[in-house]
């Protein structure tokens, strides 16, 4: 049997038996690999890193999506930066939004996707409120003048292609394309071996944002089980709304989920003592942020 493994920490690796491998080259931006699991179905890896598997992938893109859509409440149009798989796009699309507009760097994974992982985008890309570019993301929410509700960052890690992506200037950027109201999500990484990185992104959208909150979604095959992701916004009470509020929000898309629900939306911000940001006594951010136990 042959295996694939990831090491992407040092002194840890996961390894995942390859059954069948589907495509292995490179694009013009990364290493891409897409192979058959007995377990998670097809897996998709970008530059030696596991991005999603066809068995859980929804977890990812569920929580990315439906927690600032729900909590915004009333999202009309909508950026995603990154996702080329589409399936950000697809959890987006079951909104009532009028317009999706996803930018990808590399327009090759957009095809790959579509040709060897259509479960994962299920048509989203084909649907009329989708506008799909291939362009830099810093470079489109620099020139863009559209104004956006919520803003989804669906990227990789903060290295390589994805690194622009982390910055306070981004942060800052994305916050002058959002209407009064307007959220932002954004993933970042495993919490348990980046504990970092979340302080870092924390931080930063604090330098932005009045209302910072980060919270955490299980993903068996993120290292560790346990992907962090923060929302940002006006306010933290407006990320996190009294589960009434929620349902109320969620009826139209009740039975379209597999892991989301309002429940989960509120119990997915409280946060383990292990997992809250460390927070220095001269750091420049919000009281809003420091209150990270309610």
């Amino acid at each position: 049997m042959t295996w694939f493994q990831e090491n992407l920490y040092e002194h840890y690796a996961q390894t995942l038996s390859i059954e069948k491998v589907l495509y292995h080259w490179r694009t013009e931006f990364q290493d891409v690999l897409i192979f058959e699991n007995a377990i998670f179905g097809k897996v998709l890896v970008l530059d030696g890193v596991v991005q999603l598997t066809e068995r859980d992938n929804h977890i990812y893109h569920e929580m990315i999506a439906h927690v600032p859509l729900l909590a915004h409440g009333s999202a009309r149009n909508v950026l995603i930066i990154g996702g080329g798989d589409g399936g950000t796009l697809k959890e987006v699309l079951k909104h009532p939004v009028e317009r999706a507009t996803l930018v990808e760097l590399d327009g090759e994974m957009i095809d790959l996707s579509r040709r060897y992982l259509p479960k994962v985008s299920n048509g989203a890309f084909a649907d009329p409120r989708a506008n799909v570019l291939v362009m830099d993301g810093t470079r489109y929410i620099e020139e863009a003048r559209e104004k956006f509700d919520v803003i989804i960052i669906d990227s990789t890690d903060p290295i390589g292609p994805g690194e622009a992506l982390f910055t306070a200037a981004f942060y800052r950027a994305c916050r002058t394309r959002l209407r009064p109201g307007g959220m932002i999500a954004v993933q970042s990484g495993a919490p348990f071996f980046q504990p970092e990185e979340l302080e870092n992104v924390c931080g930063r959208l604090a330098g932005s944002f009045a209302g910072v909150r980060p919270y955490l979604a299980p993903v068996p095959t993120y290292a560790g089980g346990m992907l962090a992701l923060v929302a940002a916004g006006g306010s933290r009470d407006a990320l996190r709304p009294p589960c009434k509020v929620l349902r109320e929000r969620f009826g139209p898309l009740q039975g379209q989920t597999r892991y989301y629900t309002p429940e989960v939306h509120r119990a997915a911000f409280t946060l383990a003592p292990s997992f809250e940001p460390f927070v220095r006594s001269d750091d420049p951010m919000p009281v809003e942020f420091l209150q990270t136990g309610t």
